[in-house]
Parts: C-alpha cells; structure tokens; sequence
C-alpha cells in the first residue's frame, strides 16, 4: 500500500473541527486506497513541500509567495458560513466590545497584533484595509506578533493588544464551539474578500491526479454530511494559483498607497 502525508492542520480548533477533518481525511485515503504517512517533525513549509505530499491545506498568501510554481492546487473550499461563501472568506477586523473606538481611523496609533507575516486573513488583508489610512506609512503605535488566530484574540481580550484580523472561518468555527475565546470582542469592519486556504497536493503530480483526488473528496465530504455540517465545508471547488492572484493584487494596491510593511 502506498503511504503519503496527507494532514489538515489550517483548521485544527475547537475539538469538534479537528475531529471531523480527522474523519474527512481518513474517509479520503480509505477510498483512495493509501495509507498514512507520519508528517510528525515536519515544519509546516517542510510538510507543504515534501515529495511525498497527497493533500493538505495552507494559506493563500504563502501558495502566492514561497510555494508559487513548488505545489499543485487541488481546489478551495466552499464554506458556507457566516461571511464565508462561494468559496471566498475575509477578514473580521476585532476589539474589545468595552472599546470606545467605533471606526477604523479611530484605531489609528492603537497596538496591532497579527497572527504571522506570512499569514493572508492576518497580515494582508489588514494591510490592505489599513492601506487608506496610515500617515507617513503608519498606522499602528505598534504591531506584535502571536503566532496564531487564537493567540491573537486571547491578547485582544487580555487587553495586551486592540486591533487584529481574524479569518472568518476560524471566527465561525470558535464563536460555534468555543464561544468564550470570542466573548466580550466585536467586529470594526471586514476586509475585502479573498479566495479560501486552498488544499494543494506534490507538485509532481499530474492533473488527472489532481482532479481524482478533489472528485475523492467531494465524495468522502457527500459519504459524511455530519462532518460537511460541523465544517460549514459544502464542497471542494476547482482551483489554480490563477484564483489567488487577488492576494497579490491587494498586496500591491496597498504598496502603491505607500502600506507597503504592516506599521
């Protein structure tokens, strides 16, 4: 039986997402026939671009950027979910609710704080929403660095931050099962909308390949309507790094506003 890395790591949280993309992704490789790999000790960059990768997920921005040409695009997701559809998802721009500040410009000189700088929903998006309001190529007094959505809200409610983006789905998913990690924040504004995290698989193979795999998926997520509800995941949709062009797009709408470095 041939063995391949096969993980969903985007979405991992609450324990309920976790449990049905476990479900989903065995459901998969028991159709395809393969077995599972361990990816334990692999870096996200080092699991997206291993020869021996069959499906996973990661986010647009790094697809358009470090892996552009390196992987092959198997599709993107078409949540639907509260300002998630059609396969595009945005960015919630987040503070506390006890916040007095009630637009955009009022947070200007406020402390940021963003998931990662390679991140699309926390970083970019941001970037390009902020681009029509910094002064001098600043906004923020500052701007930290979490390491992930959660952390990000957590230093919002902890009052170590005041300002952050957050992917619409990972807010979806916390507000479903988790609602305490989003208790007592509220929502600025939305960023303009962009292709969901796409799934990408080797870029070795071919696109019969990789039209299979996306039709094994749609067929494992139809076998399980369960985990399709608890995902808010409706189907696969056909994709190509053309579709997350836009993500470069915004990038340089925001440079040519003078944004081009999150400050």
């Amino acid at each position: 039986m041939t063995q391949h890395i096969a993980e969903l790591l985007m979405y991992v949280a609450p324990e309920p997402i976790r449990q049905a993309n476990e479900r989903w992704l065995s459901r998969i490789l028991e159709h395809l026939g393969h077995a599972r790999l361990s990816a334990e000790g692999l870096t996200l960059p080092e699991l997206w671009l291993s020869p021996d990768l069959l499906l996973t997920q990661t986010c647009g921005y790094p697809l358009m950027t470090a892996l552009r040409g390196k992987v092959r695009v198997v599709g993107r997701p078409r949540y639907e979910l509260p300002d998630s559809s059609g396969g595009n998802h945005c960015s919630l721009l987040l503070c506390r609710a006890d916040d007095a500040r009630r637009t955009l410009p009022a947070f200007r000189d406020s402390r940021g704080v963003i998931n990662g700088e390679d991140s699309n929903s926390g970083m970019n998006l941001l970037r390009h929403r902020l681009a029509p309001l910094h002064r001098d190529g600043q906004f923020f007094s500052s701007v930290a660095i979490s390491g992930s959505h959660r952390e990000s809200l957590r230093w919002l409610r902890e009052e170590l931050a005041d300002l952050a983006a957050i992917d619409s789905v990972t807010f979806a998913y916390l507000a479903r099962h988790a609602d305490k990690e989003v208790a007592g924040l509220r929502v600025v504004a939305r960023s303009a909308f962009s292709p969901t995290l796409p799934f990408i698989t080797a870029a070795t193979r071919t696109d019969e390949q990789v039209e299979a795999l996306r039709q094994e998926m749609n067929t494992s997520l139809h076998e399980l309507p369960d985990v399709a509800e608890i995902l808010g995941l409706q189907e696969v949709l056909p994709a190509t790094e053309a579709d997350y062009q836009i993500i470069l797009d915004y990038q340089q709408e925001a440079e040519a506003l003078g944004y081009g470095w999150l400050r």
